[in-house]
């Protein structure tokens, strides 16, 4: 019986150890950023709410994130000077620099490749607003029902905001080494190696207990 117990003990902590490897869950979406200074701001508001000024920088980046506390930013030091120096002011109408990050392999639908991060300049009228000015350089758009932008011109085909596991985003590759080599959060804790040990040597010991009682008795 004392047998039975203690690999039943080592089989919950096999499976606490699995439950410990789980991956969060994500979603697979375009986020929107504001350029302040030489930072990337989160933006408050959606793309068809924002009405930028002439010389605002706006990007939009495709990643997986959990919340827009760990969303990746857009990629790349680009300015408004850089990005819309062949589009001279003109009256009537105002300037917006576009980054578009379309991220990474991982990042994407496991049957699509993203395109090469872009920029765009967009002339626009005066109260045009940040969606305005993206239609008029990265068409086609594609929104859904609560109008989330869902594509930048075309990418992705499908899909729009949609829960997936961290562990078929970026953490399909190995993972991160520390600097002593071991692995990252997300591996198995020391602890967890250590408790399954010591339910490894009570199972010993209570296998050689029954062993000597049965010894005994003959």
């Amino acid at each position: 019986m004392t047998r039975r117990v203690v690999l039943a003990l080592l089989a919950a902590f096999l499976l606490v150890g699995t439950a410990g490897q789980a991956q969060a869950a994500g979603y697979r979406y375009w986020s929107f950023w504001d350029r302040d200074g030489g930072k990337w701001v989160y933006a408050t508001q959606g793309p068809s709410l924002v009405r930028p000024s002439d010389g605002d920088v706006q990007g939009f980046r495709f990643a997986v994130s959990e919340n827009s506390d760990d969303a990746a930013q857009p990629r790349g030091t680009a300015d408004f000077a850089s990005i819309c120096a062949k589009t001279p002011a003109e009256d009537g109408s105002k300037r917006v620099a576009l980054v578009l990050d379309f991220g990474t392999a991982s990042d994407a639908p496991s049957d699509e490749a993203p395109p090469a991060p872009s920029t765009a300049c967009a002339r626009v009228s005066p109260d045009a607003t940040t969606a305005d000015a993206l239609a008029a350089v990265a068409d086609p758009l594609r929104y859904d029902t609560n109008a989330l932008l869902c594509a930048i011109a075309g990418y992705p085909k499908t899909g729009c905001g949609e829960q997936v596991s961290q562990k078929e985003d970026s953490s399909a590759t190995a993972a991160p080494k520390t600097a002593e080599g071991t692995e990252g959060e997300d591996s198995p804790s020391i602890g967890l190696y250590a408790g399954i040990a010591v339910v490894a040597a009570l199972a010993a010991a209570a296998t050689w207990q029954a062993r000597r009682r049965r010894n005994a008795t003959r």
